[in-house]
């Protein structure tokens, strides 16, 4: 599932580390403040602008995944890999999961929406444990 790669190795800036670290680390899916908040205890002198810039970066070469609900902010995933989530629509907690689709999905989501798939990511929504008590 998770593949770990020794940051190091991957010839990117101390800055892009850093964001990298701050995102592998976490078990959540953090949203851009919570980047730069983890981001700011590490290396003191980076700016919003310089996470901002090294989310988009990590993400386009494959490192992150994004995940975006409408118009809220987005988070990022250390999972790059195809894979599903729980959102809770009271706390906001995302939990990944892992689900076996059927190979018969993707067609019939391509006939239904007229839309050529790139990909298919299911989003349960509902209260989490803490939530329901």
């Amino acid at each position: 599932m998770e593949t770990t790669i020794d940051i190091k190795t991957l010839g990117l800036t101390r800055q892009r580390e850093v964001v990298l670290e701050v995102i592998r680390k976490s078990n959540d899916h953090l949203t851009a403040n919570e980047v730069f908040n983890g981001a700011k205890k590490r290396l003191p002198s980076i700016s919003f602008a310089t996470v901002y810039n090294s989310l988009r970066f990590l993400k386009d070469a494959g490192h992150i995944s994004e995940i975006s609900f409408g118009n809220g902010a987005s988070r990022f995933d250390r999972i790059t890999e195809r894979h599903d989530h729980a959102l809770c629509t009271k706390c906001g907690k995302l939990v990944d999961m892992h689900l076996d689709l059927p190979k018969t999905i993707s067609k019939q989501a391509e006939q239904f929406s007229q839309f050529t798939l790139e990909s298919i990511e299911v989003t349960l929504r509902g209260l989490c444990p803490a939530c329901t008590k």
